[in-house]
């Protein structure tokens, strides 16, 4: 999240990364992930077209980086369907990711990424708790913030 005594985020632009980082960025994210003994097989039981996946993921992180609009998807119920979700699934998502994008060179986009991938993190973790533990009172934010 951001501090509030840090300047603003960046906005999603063209001008904020090329279509060549918002690759990379993704490309490298998800060898990590495939490679992470808790994460791969959660991937690997979902994942046919490892192809497909990743193009529609540069998608999605074009759309929130660059602003452009090619995405098209409802990630959220797809996630909230996996019952192996914890809270550690997603504090190593969300670590792996911040290691990915501070190897990126682009520090604006890095900051931009690494907040848009933590509001993510939560929001689909707050979800999960409140559709699987409705009666449980909603554990916070990320570990790592």
């Amino acid at each position: 999240m951001s501090d509030p005594l840090s300047p603003p985020l960046p906005t999603p632009s063209l001008d904020l990364c090329s279509e060549q980082e918002v690759t990379r960025m993704v490309h490298d994210f998800y060898a990590r992930v495939r490679l992470e003994p808790r994460l791969a097989p959660v991937f690997a039981a979902r994942v046919e077209d490892w192809d497909a996946h990743l193009a529609q993921l540069v998608d999605f992180w074009s759309a929130m980086l660059r602003g452009t609009r090619r995405f098209s998807g409802a990630p959220m119920p797809k996630h909230m369907a996996m019952d192996e979700l914890d809270r550690d699934l997603f504090d190593r998502w969300l670590a792996l990711f911040r290691q990915t994008t501070a190897e990126c060179g682009n520090a604006p986009m890095q900051r931009l990424a690494d907040d848009v991938a933590t509001r993510i993190a939560d929001t689909f973790w707050r979800r999960f708790q409140m559709l699987r533990w409705p009666a449980l009172p909603i554990v916070g934010p990320s570990r790592l913030d």
